[in-house]
């Protein structure tokens, strides 16, 4: 597999203000991506059969899942029986999202040569289409990360995460926003591509948008008749018991997403960054922007792969080929780097960081005053401002 070093891309140009800040120059971040070019080429080069064996069982698991949910929900009308199924069908499509879906169409398998591994074939059982999201998130979001209008995943156009964005009234729906987008966050990310915020600014024609647009529908209309009509229907008097599955399973797929995601990117202490500061940047600052950017959630191993191995996202922006399993293994060194290089390594359980986002939910709902008042910066903010200034 792969990996550019440090040298190849050097541009030679003087730190960003951030770096600057944390009192690293120029040298240092060269070092930075060397340190962590070899340790992302260490795992490549070890890759092998047990990594392909370990995805197989995986996929071995979410099926089986989905087939045994499928053949429990005809005997939906036993209430035990129904939640049994309806929590193996949930597990099964988060299975599908985060640790199949998300991390073969990131192109992690695609050293196996194996058509049914391959980033270019593969899609999931989720509302956005594959050839969009790679778009969106591989290249769009992984290369841009944390810049402040070229990422768009900040807000996901339609919150304020960012006190770059300026505060307007319907901002105050900041709160009621997350939620729903939390509720449907498959088509929020099937929508992400459309940039409707481009389109209402007229910096994207509608027409390329629409089309856009409709393979995004066309997907979720397939899908929707799925879930909603066909498989009730095969359950005959279970209709509408094998419905409610379905929705339940959907709804808790997309809440877990939600959450796995925005903990991994806009808890507390997590920098942002201007487009200048960017600019022809080298790998060791692209490194640099990838610890800065993300945040780890800790767990135990069952937790790691029911996030896809999200909860490492850290480690999976600095190395996002390489196969997530296996970012576990080099947690302790990139911790070390870090502390080595005066860098913080965001980590914290669940409930801290989620709760950490949920504020900055609320924050940012809020006019300066109202949240220098109602929910005064932590003291992580408040040296992300310093930095920032």
């Amino acid at each position: 597999m792969p990996i550019t070093t440090a040298t190849e891309r050097d541009a030679r140009v003087a730190p960003s203000s951030t770096a600057a800040a944390l009192g690293l120059s120029e040298e240092q971040l060269q070092e930075l991506g060397r340190e962590l070019d070899a340790i992302g080429r260490r795992v490549a080069d070890d890759l092998g059969q047990a990594d392909v064996d370990y995805l197989r069982r995986v996929i071995r698991t979410q099926r089986g899942l989905e087939v045994a949910s499928r053949g429990l929900l005809f005997l939906g009308w036993v209430p035990p029986v129904w939640a049994l199924a309806t929590v193996m069908l949930g597990t099964s499509k988060i299975l599908d999202n985060m640790e199949i879906g998300h991390n073969v169409m990131h192109g992690q398998y695609d050293w196996t040569n194996d058509p049914a591994l391959s980033s270019s074939n593969f899609d999931w059982d989720t509302a956005c289409p594959a050839d969009q999201w790679r778009h969106s998130h591989n290249f769009v979001h992984h290369t841009y990360t944390n810049i402040v209008g070229k990422d768009r995943d900040i807000g996901y156009g339609v919150l304020r995460m960012s006190p770059a964005t300026p505060w307007s009234p319907a901002h105050l729906a900041n709160p009621m926003i997350a939620a729903l987008l939390a509720l449907n966050f498959d088509l929020g990310v099937m929508l992400h591509d459309v940039e409707f915020e481009r389109v209402m600014s007229g910096k994207r024609p509608w027409r390329e948008a629409w089309v856009t647009l409709q393979a995004g529908l066309r997907k979720t209309g397939r899908l929707a008749a799925k879930d909603y009509v066909i498989w009730p229907l095969l359950t005959g008097p279970m209709f509408l018991s094998t419905l409610a599955a379905n929705t339940v399973a959907n709804l808790t797929r997309n809440v877990w997403a939600f959450t796995i995601i925005f903990c991994g990117h806009f808890p507390d202490g997590t920098h942002e960054f201007t487009i200048d500061e960017c600019e022809d940047e080298s790998r060791g600052h692209w490194y640099f922007r990838q610890l800065l950017g993300s945040a780890n959630i800790e767990g135990g191993p069952l937790f790691h792969v029911m996030s896809g191995n999200l909860s490492h996202q850290i480690e999976h922006h600095l190395f996002p080929d390489l196969p997530a399993r296996r970012y576990k293994e080099v947690v302790g060194e990139v911790r070390a780097v870090c502390e080595r290089f005066g860098l913080p390594y965001n980590t914290g359980g669940l409930a801290r960081q989620f709760g950490s986002v949920v504020r900055k939910i609320v924050r940012f709902s809020l006019p300066e005053r109202g949240r220098a008042e109602l929910t005064p910066p932590t003291a992580n903010e408040r040296a992300a401002e310093r930095i920032a200034a």
